[in-house]
């Protein structure tokens, strides 16, 4: 005879299977949102460029997909010295007779690779934090968010030069020292959010059955965070970018690595902002339309979590 009841069982165990359906169906809102869609459909295009702009071997296959670049970005004299557009180099030559065209191909790659990694660094890290402090709460939370306070007092770009400085002008130093600030906002949200969960009755349900603390964070509480976490990893690596772009801007770039960020960078030390137009505008547009891109699609996950938003347009 059924007595119309749940079980704890039946609503811990179903839990995990709840939040990806709620991930599934709000990110359904793209579908009604200009400005998610141009996101998405801009950040696209640059995955493809990014992708594919250096030819790419596939051994096991034994093929080689060539790359989009026209030009090696690094070779010398395809042209001349400052050369304005033309039908061979679409966006000019730089003051070494460079290709601008497949730089800015070229640094795509570099700019997804520091956003993404830098994101996801600092999104996980930032997660895992705020997941833990709101969990056990006492000492535990009253460290951590200690923690999250001094990070929040430290100025980003003032102690990114000077890590950068000390440990080298790397590529994984650069993202080291985005992520060790990037991941500070992201704590404090989630860990407000769990907060909001744990108290609820799903939660109490798993416990009541003997689930352990491991199994409650990430099989009950996280997966109904993770839009949240979803909409700041879109935001970081706008702030990814951006934080790599300046830093290369000031000179604290990886010099083997090319940027939109060194890029511009060099236009400055070859004292060519003025004369040579064509050379600082495409990697500054490019700059502004992939974070515009991300931070389009952070506005339309923000509506995931907020669904009032959408009424208020």
């Amino acid at each position: 005879m059924s007595t119309g009841t749940t079980s704890p069982i039946d609503s811990a165990t179903s839990t995990i299977g709840n939040g990806i359906d709620y991930v599934r169906t709000k990110l359904e809102v793209f579908e009604g949102d200009r400005l998610g869609q141009i996101g998405l459909a801009t950040l696209f295009v640059f995955l493809v460029i990014g992708i594919f702009a250096r030819p790419t071997t596939i051994e096991f296959l034994n093929l080689t997909i060539p790359g989009i670049a026209p030009h090696d970005p690094g070779e010398r004299a395809v042209g001349g010295r400052l050369e304005s557009p033309s039908a061979a180099h679409p966006l000019g030559t730089t003051d070494m007779g460079r290709d601008v065209l497949s730089q800015v191909i070229a640094g795509t790659r570099v700019t997804l690779l520091v956003g993404s990694l830098a994101a996801f660094m600092a999104v996980f890290i930032g997660t895992n934090v705020g997941l833990v402090s709101a969990y056990f709460g006492g000492w535990v939370d009253d460290v951590l968010m200690r923690i999250t306070d001094i990070v929040y007092g430290v100025p980003f770009l003032p102690f990114a030069i000077v890590l950068v400085a000390i440990l080298g002008n790397s590529l994984v130093n650069i993202i080291v020292a985005i992520v060790l600030i990037l991941w500070r906002s992201t704590a404090r949200v989630i860990r407000s959010q769990v907060l909001s969960h744990k108290q609820r009755p799903y939660v109490e349900s798993a416990q009541a059955i003997g689930a352990g603390h491991l199994r409650i964070m990430y099989r009950h509480i996280l997966p109904n965070v993770l839009p949240l976490t979803f909409l700041y990893a879109a935001f970081a690596v706008g702030w990814a970018v951006i934080a790599e772009a300046s830093l290369s801007f000031l000179g604290f770039g990886d010099p083997n690595m090319l940027s939109w960020g060194e890029m511009i960078y060099n236009v400055y030390t070859a004292n060519a902002i003025r004369e040579a137009w064509w050379w600082v505008f495409p990697p500054g547009i490019c700059i502004m339309l992939f974070v515009m891109s991300v931070f389009f699609i952070g506005r339309t996950l923000e509506e995931v979590v907020n669904p009032e938003l959408r009424h208020q347009e």
